[in-house]
């Protein structure tokens, strides 16, 4: 071979590799996450980070999306505060032009990335935790677009069906610290009506604000009027300082707690012999085949954390749903992923699980044009004309410091308590 010949060869071959790599590079999916990895909610965003990576390697093991891309994810963190998670989404948006937002954990991060990033852009959000009403009444005035999902029930729901669980357990004459953020002052509304309501007593109402050195003022203020217990809407860092002072200063070891509550973390830190009076609610699950196999996998995927980490099980089906949404879609463009979630949570598509087996055939249905019904690690969902998800309520206790479930109620029979509350 004369040596043009040969140069020209070789120069035919590099430039082919330099296309081929290129072209591997460019087959991926970039999906942004804006989770609360430090400050007060740090555990929940580091648990759903590690779901939601759990989620993308297992749909990138079944083959990938679009044609073997792969999903891949820039992970950003909040710092639980909202002008440094609009920053960075921000960021995702506008540099990185991701066409969806996985986040953020807490209602004071989800509700100012939706209404400064992604609604005014056209860019797709779905929080796996944030259960602020306030979140739906957007979708209602139409602020959202549309663009907006959540893998968890609102708290418009929650709070009323935790006044009945207080009942039900004999919680009747109650002091309230709350978190001073749209999560905590919404909780507490809908609470307060509902228990009063039933027949219960709220002594006082204080709010605190977050990552203060020391909660006692608040703690004192809350023992005005005898309360028989405390209700704690609170994260597990902030909320463990304020139990502790609660105690110390003589308060009756007897609470109620909201979801982020339901924490190893929080236990470890307040003390379990204080605890065995402590009863909550959360947003529940019904078990599936996803159930079991995101329980059986998830400690040693994320190195050690539990699957029953506060936001673990939600982030991973967000992750899972926005995956397979993209294989719907057919395209990495945000308009066509927000028409495509709801149709891989179709009511009349073929039961699909967690994992790279289900995840595979479900990929194969989507080619074939098939419907698909995601049923995910927190159960059965489908998302209404608000983003919104409807579900059951779990009701548990702490018990020798070991929270454990103790009933459930339907998100059926909260809506009918909430409407006869109402006068309906």
């Amino acid at each position: 071979m004369s040596k043009l010949k040969w140069t020209s060869a070789l120069a035919g071959g590099v430039l082919a590799a330099l296309a081929a790599g290129s072209a591997a590079q460019a087959c991926e999916v970039t999906v942004g996450l804006v989770l609360e990895l430090t400050g007060p909610a740090g555990q929940y965003g580091q648990a759903g980070a590690k779901s939601v990576e759990m989620a993308f390697r297992d749909l990138n093991d079944a083959g990938g999306v679009l044609d073997g891309c792969k999903l891949v994810t820039d992970t950003r963190d909040s710092q639980s505060q909202g002008n440094v998670a609009v920053d960075q989404a921000t960021q995702l948006v506008n540099i990185k032009k991701v066409p969806v937002i996985i986040g953020g954990i807490i209602s004071s991060v989800s509700i100012p990335i939706l209404t400064s990033v992604t609604a005014p852009a056209g860019v797709v959000q779905v929080s796996p935790a944030s259960s602020s009403p306030t979140l739906t009444q957007l979708a209602r005035d139409g602020k959202t677009g549309g663009y907006f999902f959540r893998t968890i029930t609102s708290d418009a729901l929650q709070g009323t069906a935790a006044a009945k669980y207080a009942i039900d357990q004999g919680l009747k004459k109650l002091a309230i610290i709350h978190v001073n953020n749209d999560f905590g002052v919404n909780m507490v509304r809908e609470f307060s009506s509902a228990f009063e309501k039933l027949g219960g007593t709220i002594t006082s109402t204080t709010p605190y604000n977050e990552k203060q050195a020391s909660y006692s003022a608040e703690a004192s203020a809350a023992m005005a009027g005898e309360p028989e217990a405390l209700y704690l809407v609170s994260y597990p860092v902030d909320g463990a300082t304020i139990a502790r002072a609660w105690i110390s200063q003589g308060g009756p070891q007897t609470f109620l707690l909201n979801d982020g509550m339901n924490s190893t973390d929080f236990i470890e830190s307040v003390g379990a012999k204080f605890l065995d009076n402590a009863f909550g609610t959360s947003s529940g699950t019904t078990p599936t085949k996803s159930t079991e196999y995101f329980n059986g996998t998830y400690k040693d995927f994320s190195g050690g954390i539990e699957p029953s980490a506060p936001a673990a099980d939600r982030s991973y089906d967000a992750g899972a749903i926005v995956g397979l949404a993209i294989a719907k879609a057919g395209s990495a463009e945000a308009h066509a992923i927000k028409a495509a979630i709801p149709q891989v949570v179709a009511a009349d598509g073929e039961p699909i699980f967690a994992g790279k087996d289900e995840f595979a055939k479900a990929l194969e249905l989507i080619k074939a044009g098939k419907p698909i019904k995601y049923e995910g690690v927190i159960g059965p969902v489908g998302f209404d004309e608000y983003g919104d998800i409807t579900g059951p309520f779990r009701l548990w206790r702490i018990s020798s410091g070991e929270v454990t479930t103790v009933g459930q109620m339907s998100a059926e029979d909260v809506m009918t308590l909430k409407d006869e509350l109402a006068g309906k």
